[in-house]
């Protein structure tokens, strides 16, 4: 196919990740006819080079610490080694099956898969190698990268993610630059595998856009596993020889490490892709929309990572859907940042959804908060884990925020969500039957003490 005489689609998506293969699957079930485009592999960052080996790593981390703990509950086990050989194996075995999976899903569907670099050349066209596709609809879905601070290059001893998914040994040593999601995750993992673990972050607390107490309840824990936290700790240069890297701070100060990992966010990845050329207005390489992910020029939307706000793969999901089914006149609700729900899946995990104390308090005045800790968990105690799960309302009105530490915390979202995502008084929750023993009845004693009948707490 030539420029002379090019493809005509009814949507055009540009970015096989998690919101563009999303885009056109639904386009694809609703009769659309649907091109899409990728220029590396199916899934993108998320099931490639973010969320599924990672999630992989984080359970074997899991399995060496409940072999490392089992006197803890009458078993006697131990941790002989970390073959981290075999851990790739296993991490690289998930993410194919997952890969070819995601692979037979669009050959199934009426979807003409591009493999190729996508260059948008106007509001309606896209070029990829000496093949001009036009779709009625663009859809702009090329995700985020790992990034990196001015003057602080990757190679060597300084890593990001991408490398530090593939390492077959494990360091004995790592400072982590970066005190979010990707940087406690990875911190916890390598502390679980045996590495002394630094974490270096510029702001007051990890996990800052977490509610505060989460923050607090983190840090004491990666205290008692070992993990050491330097908050207010504003990076200055990093030196690095074959034996090690040295990171220098600027108070003076200098830590040694066999690595370091940068994992101070990630960029969107829109340069040199033609978006300004073709008049699509962008922000540090964002690409503002509105709520109905419409950028500024008609016709073209956006999805994902590229857009401003949370960067997770089950948004830029949402958003995809959303935006098929919105060229489909279908008229679907928004997909609103705070009812998306947020899982940090170290140990111990972190899930929420919905504002924090302080926001809700800043956007509905008079707020109640309730905490009901996990030692009064029946389950939480047999697994052996601390934390707790606090909920937000306003004063006579709804819930707007739920906030959980603990392990497994993360399985506890889905409720939460539904909590939030509906508007639902604690009185509305109160009534319903959590099975026992779960960890799900933290949610619903909660709930309970919130409508002013606690029953395994006190109000």
């Amino acid at each position: 196919m030539t420029d002379e005489a090019p493809d005509i689609y009814d949507v055009l998506v540009l970015g096989g990740g998690s919101g563009g293969y999303a885009c056109a699957l639904r386009s694809a079930q609703l009769g659309l006819r649907v091109a899409l485009i990728e220029r590396d592999k199916l899934g993108g960052t998320c099931l490639h080079r973010g969320c599924i080996p990672t999630k992989a790593l984080l359970h074997a981390a899991e399995v060496a610490d409940t072999a490392r703990e089992g006197a803890r509950f009458g078993v006697n086990s131990s941790v002989e080694s970390i073959d981290m050989s075999a851990v790739l194996r296993y991490q690289q075995g998930v993410v194919s099956r997952l890969h070819k999976g995601l692979q037979g899903l669009i050959s199934a569907a009426t979807i003409d898969y591009v493999d190729g670099f996508g260059e948008v050349t106007s509001p309606t066209t896209v070029r990829v190698g000496d093949r001009t596709l036009t779709g009625r609809r663009l859809v702009l879905a090329t995700g985020s990268r790992a990034r990196s601070l001015p003057g602080l290059e990757i190679g060597g001893r300084v890593l990001t993610s991408d490398q530090a998914l593939g390492l077959t040994q494990v360091p004995t040593s790592v400072i982590v630059l970066g005190g979010g999601v990707i940087g406690v995750e990875f911190a916890s993992v390598f502390r679980s595998f045996g590495a002394s673990v630094t974490i270096i972050e510029a702001l007051p607390r990890l996990v800052p856009a977490e509610e505060e107490s989460i923050s607090k309840a983190l840090e004491r824990a990666f205290r008692k596993r070992g993990i050491v936290s330097r908050t207010n700790a504003r990076f200055a240069s990093v030196a690095q020889d074959d034996a090690s890297v040295t990171v220098s701070l600027e108070d003076g100060s200098t830590l040694s490490a066999d690595l370091l990992l940068v994992a101070v966010g990630r960029e969107p990845v829109s340069d040199g892709m033609g978006f300004q050329e073709a008049g699509v207005h962008t922000d540090r390489g964002f690409v503002p929309t509105d709520e109905r992910l419409r950028t500024n020029i008609p016709g073209v939307y956006a999805v994902g990572d590229l857009v401003p706000g949370l960067q997770l793969a089950h948004r830029g999901f949402a958003h995809g859907v959303f935006v098929a089914e919105d060229i489909a006149s279908l008229n679907p609700a928004p997909v609103l940042d705070r009812n998306i729900p947020k899982v940090t899946y170290c140990d111990p995990e972190i899930a929420s959804v919905g504002l924090t104390e302080a926001a809700a308090r800043a956007e509905h005045g008079e707020v109640r908060a309730y905490e009901y800790n996990l030692g009064g968990n029946g389950k939480s105690q047999i697994l052996g884990t601390s934390g707790f799960v606090s909920v937000v309302r306003v004063v006579d009105g709804p819930v707007v925020g739920i906030h959980m530490i603990g392990a497994r915390m993360g399985e506890q979202i889905g409720e939460a969500q539904l909590v939030v995502g509906w508007d639902a008084m604690p009185e509305d929750v109160a009534p319903l039957v959590h099975a026992h023993p779960t960890q799900n009845e933290a949610l619903g004693e909660a709930h309970l003490a919130l409508a002013g009948k606690p029953l395994h707490a006190h109000a």
